[in-house]
């Protein structure tokens, strides 16, 4: 087995539950995670537990966020967003910035793929990302993931920067 697969084995995607808030609590105190994935730095725990508690117990039709598990530990979380017919928005958090460029979101992204393909019929994924999020383009493009445009701005790291939008069809 190579690296590769060996990486790939020891990721699972799974249901979120309330007890992952200790990760979910680590993360917050992330400066890198949060200054990347727009999360208020130094948030109090009460109001992350509250928004927590929202995604555990998501009641949306068109949203479904799911663990990702690292070697049996919580460490981010992949989404399926504007689900409707056969088409949903891809979304992938890894919580741990020292576990960032290590292959666990391009692993967890394509776990998430499958899983929606599977469980939900999704043959049209999107997804956008900010022109400066390299890791994340990388990730997208290495899926096969195809830039279809360029459409508004957002900040990223500090600076305000273009969308891109991509598209699979599997």
């Amino acid at each position: 087995m190579n690296d590769k697969q060996k990486l790939s084995s020891c990721i699972q995607i799974r249901s979120i539950a309330i007890n992952d808030f200790e990760a979910v609590l680590k993360w917050s105190k992330d400066d890198s995670f949060c200054f990347a994935n727009g999360w208020e730095i130094n948030r109090k725990p009460e109001d992350l537990y509250r928004w927590w508690l929202l995604c555990v117990n998501n009641v949306a039709n068109d949203f479904i966020r799911m663990g990702i598990e690292y070697n049996g530990k919580l460490v981010g979380y992949a989404d399926m967003a504007s689900i409707k017919d056969q088409t949903a928005e891809l979304g992938i958090a890894i919580g741990e910035s020292g576990l960032w460029g290590k292959g666990i979101g391009f692993n967890a992204a394509n776990c998430m793929l499958k899983f929606a393909a599977d469980k939900l019929g999704i043959t049209i994924f999107t997804a956008e990302t900010n022109e400066a999020n390299l890791r994340s383009r990388k990730i997208l493009e290495k899926i096969g993931f195809k830039e279809i445009s360029r459409v508004g701005s957002e900040e990223y790291l500090g600076m305000v920067g273009s969308l891109i939008q991509y598209r699979l069809e599997v």
